[in-house]
């Protein structure tokens, strides 16, 4: 056997135990590439048509132009998922695979979560833990989400504050602090169109996935499973 063999199989192993993450992370930088190019084509064109210098792609890429447009799409996203992973603690919706059981609403006992003396062999250390420690790490999911938010949408703020006043500047107008910049019409709309788009996305998914089905997913139904089934996942 070929002294490389192991490590071939090592890799395939590793490609194979991390096939979403990888596939997800590759896209997300082929979106941001694609996202790069044509922005800058746009953008040059305005440009163009208003007798002001054009950028580069590295240009734009590290513009506030482009930084906004992407940290509006970032906080939203997480937005998304900050609310739906607090709301199913709570909230049920019955024939949903992406749903509780009605009688497992809530924070759960400690034996259903398997944390403090409930705990496995090979749970996470901070789930054998007690007082703060265990606490933090029972919410730690939300906390990171909410926090990747914020500072997105903080990012939002700051760069669509910077893009703004390049706008602004170049009609010689004054510019506008970030305060001002948060009580415009521009950055509400910029953030509400995003969070509409994402409350839909996230509902359909929710009511969709009762009576529709993708067989071998994890997000779906077994394709045989009654439309009032809920919690189960194929």
């Amino acid at each position: 056997m070929s002294a490389h063999a192991p490590r071939r199989a090592e890799r395939r192993s590793f490609l194979r135990d991390n096939g979403l993450g990888l596939f997800f992370g590759a896209i997300l930088l082929l979106s941001l590439a694609g996202q790069a190019l044509v922005g800058t084509a746009d953008y040059n064109e305005g440009a163009r048509i208003a007798g002001l210098p054009t950028l580069t792609v590295g240009q734009y890429v590290t513009s506030s132009y482009f930084g906004v447009d992407v940290a509006e799409n970032w906080q939203s996203e997480y937005l998304q998922f900050l609310l739906f992973i607090l709301a199913t603690v709570w909230l049920i919706q019955r024939g949903s695979p992406e749903s509780k059981k009605a009688e497992d609403v809530g924070r759960e006992s400690d034996e259903e979560q398997q944390v403090g003396p409930y705990a496995q062999q090979r749970s996470p250390a901070w789930a054998k833990a007690s007082g703060w420690r265990r606490s933090l790490y029972s919410s730690s999911l939300g906390l990171v989400m909410g926090a990747i938010f914020l500072l997105s949408w903080g990012a939002q703020l700051v760069a669509g504050t910077s893009a703004m006043n390049s706008r602004r500047l170049q009609n010689l107008q004054n510019p506008s602090s970030v305060l001002d910049y948060a009580h415009s019409p521009e950055f509400w709309n910029r953030t509400l169109q995003n969070w509409q788009s994402e409350f839909l996305a996230v509902g359909s998914m929710v009511v969709f996935s009762i009576y529709l089905r993708e067989r071998g997913s994890p997000e779906s139904k077994p394709v045989g499973a009654p439309h009032d089934t809920t919690a189960l996942e194929g």
